[in-house]
């Protein structure tokens, strides 16, 4: 899951494959605004095929959170 999520951000993102680890924070090491953070999670859900709601989006603070919420959801 991490593997595919480190692409989804490298490839639609153009961030750099050594930015992404799991404790890589999405606002203060990525920069993500609340704009980029919506748009990761649209890119996400066509991505893994679910949905995630909009009250979940805020405890994405890393991508180890965004991570094991795609764990729970594909299963």
């Amino acid at each position: 899951m991490f593997e595919q999520l480190q692409s989804l951000l490298v490839n639609k993102f153009e961030y750099d494959k050594d930015q992404i680890t799991l404790d890589t924070q999405l606002s203060t090491d990525l920069g993500l605004n609340s704009i980029e953070l919506a748009e990761l999670v649209v890119a996400c859900e066509e991505e893994f095929e679910i949905e995630i709601n909009d009250e979940d989006i805020h405890e994405f603070t890393t991508i180890r959170d965004v991570v094991e919420y795609l764990e729970k959801k594909t299963k």
